[in-house]
């Protein structure tokens, strides 16, 4: 057997008992439907071939090179994959399951695209309802005040000394989706990471942070003003 396989199939499932029977797991699924049509596993495990390396392979985008993500050092569960939906939002709606580390954009026909995402703790500091007010491509970074209070090293970074440049080590990463609520920004957001790491895990600071290849993904999916609902 595989072993990423083997490793998958005898991990435990994690669940967050507040969010009990919202929790979907691929395991569960039966077939996997995604992109690339490659039918039936006996565990729901998206293949750890030629679909999973294509999304994730490196990417040419913007004058950046984007690095190949090591995926298999990934649990497989955070896979870019599609899921049943397990909310029953309109389709086009973005929910963030800050219990389970996962990002679903709601489709039609009661099924999700369903995305693995870190969270820093501005990521838990914000939950409700709002808007994609606007998205950007390669975003300057700019930490609020009260990172750079707790963390002095990040002054030159700034909003008063304008931030820092996008890049590939931009923790911002390749694209940054904006909530707002009731007009105001919430200072809440959705954005690449170049720490692969982080996806499915509680780190430091930043808000919900995606794949790169993962956020542009869910980036030309997404329109303006898309609703937005973060449990």
């Amino acid at each position: 057997m595989n072993t990423d396989v083997f490793r998958y199939e005898t991990a435990p499932v994690f669940r967050n008992p507040a969010l009990e029977g919202r929790f979907t797991d691929p395991r569960a699924e039966g077939v996997y439907e995604g992109p690339g049509g490659e039918g039936p596993l006996p565990t729901g495990l998206p293949p750890q071939g030629l679909y999973v390396s294509d999304i994730y392979a490196s990417v040419s985008d913007g004058g950046y090179q984007v690095p190949e993500i090591p995926y298999r050092q990934i649990d497989a569960r955070f896979y870019r994959q599609e899921v049943s939906d397990p909310f029953g939002e309109q389709p086009g709606t973005i929910v963030v399951d800050t219990g389970d580390r996962y990002l679903y954009l709601i489709q039609p026909g009661g099924r999700a695209l369903r995305y693995g995402v870190g969270l820093g703790r501005e990521g838990f500091a914000w939950s409700g309802r709002g808007v994609i007010q606007w998205k950007q491509k390669w975003p300057r970074w700019t930490p609020p005040d009260s990172m750079v209070a707790r963390q002095p090293q990040l002054k030159p970074y700034s909003a008063s000394n304008g931030g820092m440049a996008p890049g590939l080590n931009n923790p911002l990463g390749s694209r940054a989706l904006y909530i707002f609520q009731n007009g105001q920004d919430t200072l809440y957001r959705v954005h690449g990471t170049p720490e692969w790491k982080s996806i499915g895990k509680a780190v430091s600071s930043g808000c919900v942070r995606m794949l790169n290849q993962d956020v542009m993904d869910l980036y030309d999916r997404v329109r303006g003003k898309a609703p937005i609902l973060v449990i």
